[in-house]
């Protein structure tokens, strides 16, 4: 598994639940700002990661859940993210804004 990979993980096991981010975030905090696409490769390989990744907190830069094909049903993501309290209405999360969580904020490059 690439370092790259392994610094997303470690991004991505720090959003708290009941917050989610997104790709392109996740890559400028990482100073890769135009690699969110490589992002979204290392959610698809999470799973495979010996500690666990809440893969279904990291969302489109709209708060679409373009990820929800890679779980092990079409409704995971989905009733993973209701578990946390998001509404979802046509595979978007309403109140994505207030919802959202920057890493370059969170974790302190802001």
């Amino acid at each position: 598994m690439s370092d790259f990979f392994q610094q997303v993980f470690e991004v991505v096991k720090q959003i708290p639940p009941g917050r989610v981010t997104s790709y392109g975030a996740i890559a400028r905090y990482l100073g890769t700002g135009g690699s969110a696409r490589m992002v979204g490769w290392a959610m698809n390989a999470s799973h495979s990661s010996a500690d666990y990744v809440p893969a279904h907190r990291v969302v489109n830069r709209n708060g679409l859940l373009t990820g929800k094909h890679h779980f092990d049903t079409p409704n995971a993501m989905q009733e993973l993210l209701e578990a946390e309290g998001f509404l979802i209405e046509d595979d978007q999360i309403q109140n994505f804004k207030e919802r959202f969580w920057d890493p370059a904020k969170e974790l302190g490059l802001d």
